[in-house]
């Protein structure tokens, strides 16, 4: 099953996407070309896959952002028994 992405904001600085998650849903495998920050707006258990096969689990914290640098590889799979959602920035051009 695939997670809903609903894109709020896409220009020549960031791209802003809402992830929501059914029980079960998944990102799908991608890679990603940006830096990106990701504001959990639920908490719960998801399972991550990376590009070596290698499974965690990564439980996200309400309103706990984290920072992640472009290349990751990885699909995403919520792990939770309810709906679950976050915020991803990709961080497109930075000033300086």
């Amino acid at each position: 099953m695939k997670a809903e992405a609903i894109q709020h904001v896409d220009n020549e600085h960031v791209c802003v996407t809402e992830w929501r998650f059914a029980p079960g849903a998944a990102t799908g495998w991608h890679r990603h070309g940006y830096d990106y920050v990701i504001t959990p707006v639920t908490g719960g258990p998801f399972l991550i896959r990376d590009g070596e096969g290698n499974e965690t689990e990564f439980v996200m914290q309400p309103g706990k952002s984290y920072f992640r640098a472009f290349g990751v590889e990885h699909d995403v799979i919520s792990a939770g028994d309810t709906e679950q959602s976050f915020v991803e920035v990709e961080l497109k051009a930075r000033a300086g």
